[in-house]
């Protein structure tokens, strides 16, 4: 009898293991933010940040996750130093002010198994608005060089940039912007 309740135990012990939540570390090498956006019509310009940080907590059978990423404003990378500087003025990120750009979610929204988005509060220059951003792809494997499990995440929203007082110049440049954000995280 003792033995039935030690293997019952047991069992359910590694049914909760298996459950648990997951912690993955962002890879900034791997994870490099993007914006887009019209300018005077005549083309779509994109621009990314080079420095992001943050952690994916995700819990497959619950179906459930957070997200917790930070971006370094001053690591905006146009393609042209004259415009990084520009763009970091007090118009635009603001990045005397303002050093982070933040993304933070309790909410991940399932279809089937599959994260389809991420409910969160995006957060520049100090105001905060939620977002949602929709997940085009979300996998999870082992990492052939880390030797870990990792996860690969591509999102995207459109927001207006005049919402985070940084609407100079709308509407010959567009006020809406699309944010890519490409995410590799491995195994805590």
């Amino acid at each position: 009898m003792k033995r039935n309740i030690l293997a019952i135990g047991l069992m359910l012990m590694a049914v909760q293991a298996s459950a648990a939540p997951v912690t993955y570390v962002i890879d900034g090498n791997h994870t490099l933010p993007r914006f887009s956006y019209s300018h005077f019509g005549y083309s779509t310009q994109l621009s990314r940040f080079d420095k992001t940080s943050g952690k994916i907590v995700l819990d497959k059978e619950a179906k459930q996750g957070s997200v917790n990423v930070t971006i370094e404003t001053n690591s905006v990378n146009t393609g042209y130093a004259t415009f990084n500087e520009h763009i970091q003025g007090a118009d635009y990120f603001d990045t005397a002010k303002f050093q982070t750009v933040t993304f933070i979610s309790n909410k991940f929204n399932f279809s089937g198994d599959k994260i389809k988005s991420i409910d969160g509060v995006l957060t520049i220059k100090g105001i905060s608005k939620d977002v949602t951003l929709a997940v085009t792809s979300f996998l999870c494997m082992p990492h052939p060089m880390a030797k870990k499990e990792a996860c690969g995440v591509n999102a995207t929203t459109v927001v207006k940039r005049s919402d985070f007082n940084m609407g100079k110049h709308v509407p010959y440049v567009s006020d809406e912007v699309t944010i890519d954000i490409p995410v590799e995280a491995v195994k805590e």
